[in-house]
């Protein structure tokens, strides 16, 4: 699908919730934001790394798990009166292997936090970002594309890409960009058993800079490294090759 720039614009002070802010991409992308954002809200699940991150930037953390109605209610809470004009989805959860092997409680748990809880997020905060006129990014994965060994995650991430496309026409005032980076050399790499060399992992900081670059220039779709976006092509004009090149 080709996306053509969004009017949606986010100035800086404007308020900004950053989820999965612990650690990785959603870290980097909070400390990018110290200094831009007013307030600037994070929320993570580790309370020691969350109040490293929340004092280094300035930032007012909530501890929460996102997957519970009350830890989404936390969050919508801390954002309160100054309501939010960036929304920034960087939690979730992995799982890689033969999917004949995936237990049912790992199943839900991933869709739980890549999926059902940005969704969820979101709609308890679109008041306030249609209001604002503000911007909405969805972290997703390559793997959205559907990738060998890792189909649950795939499946969530597919559903979290297409679920920014349909905001995206919904609701042509409010920026939304969905983010789709390789293998980002963070803790989610090890948990999520990711044990591939190609391709070669990229920075998380790095990811922070191209997703809020996107934010700025009002890009809908952003790929990380860039050449990924090759892969999206060849997925839609030739499926037998991309099964062919796919790592597996």
């Amino acid at each position: 699908m080709t996306h053509g720039p969004q009017r949606s614009r986010v100035p800086d002070g404007a308020p900004a919730l950053v989820t999965g802010a612990s650690s990785g991409i959603g870290e980097a992308i909070a400390r990018r934001l110290a200094g831009r954002a007013s307030p600037l809200v994070v929320t993570g699940r580790d309370p020691g790394r969350l109040d490293a991150v929340a004092g280094a930037t300035g930032a007012h953390g909530v501890v929460a798990d996102l997957t519970t109605t009350a830890g989404r209610a936390a969050v919508v809470a801390a954002c309160g009166a100054h309501g939010v004009g960036l929304v920034v989805h960087a939690a979730g959860v992995g799982a890689a292997g033969p999917f004949s092997g995936v237990d049912p409680d790992t199943v839900d748990a991933v869709l739980a936090a890549d999926l059902v809880a940005p969704v969820q997020l979101t709609r308890a905060l679109w008041p306030d970002v249609v209001r604002a006129r503000g911007h909405v990014v969805f972290v997703a994965s390559i793997a959205a594309l559907g990738v060998a060994g890792e189909a649950t995650y795939s499946a969530a991430k597919a559903g979290l890409r297409t679920f920014a496309d349909a905001l995206r026409l919904e609701e042509p005032d409010v920026g939304v960009t969905t983010v789709l980076p390789g293998v980002v050399d963070t803790p989610f790499l090890a948990r999520r058993g990711y044990d591939r060399s190609v391709p070669r992992p990229v920075s998380a900081d790095r990811v922070a800079a191209a997703t809020l670059r996107a934010v700025e220039r009002g890009r809908a779709e952003v790929f990380v490294p860039r050449w990924l976006q090759v892969a999206s092509v060849v997925q839609g004009a030739a499926p037998a090759v991309f099964r062919w090149a796919s790592p597996s």
